[in-house]
Order: C-alpha cells, then structure tokens, then sequence
C-alpha cells in the first residue's frame, strides 16, 4: 500500500509504548523507502496538539 503525505490513516493495532490504541486517526508526515516501506504518522487530540509522533509499518495501517 502506497501512502501520501498528508493522508489520513487508522491504526490497525494496539502501539502501546506510544499510548495509541486500534483505530486511532493520524495523518502522515513522512514517507520512508530505506531501509523497508514505513511511515511517520502523527497523532493529534481534539485541540490539534500533537499527541505521539512515530513510524509506523504499512501492514499497520489503513487509508482513512
């Protein structure tokens, strides 16, 4: 699955060190090709405050 940036993407698991649970909305920021196919995803709470910040692998993730 090929994202863009500025996609908004769900969470396909639980990423407990980060504090993001299942279906959690996040927009990419960042696309990674090297060394494997990730994502940077940021997450933001209803005020527009970045929550978690982190990358993320695509089978992880849906398109929103």
């Amino acid at each position: 699955m090929k994202l863009e940036v500025l996609d908004a993407v769900r969470t396909l698991r639980v990423f407990l060190e980060e504090g993001i649970p299942a279906d959690k909305i996040g927009t990419v920021v960042l696309a990674y090709t090297v060394p494997d196919e990730a994502y940077e995803i940021e997450f933001c709470d209803s005020d527009g405050c970045t929550t978690a910040m982190f990358a993320i692998q695509p089978e992880d993730l849906e398109k929103y």
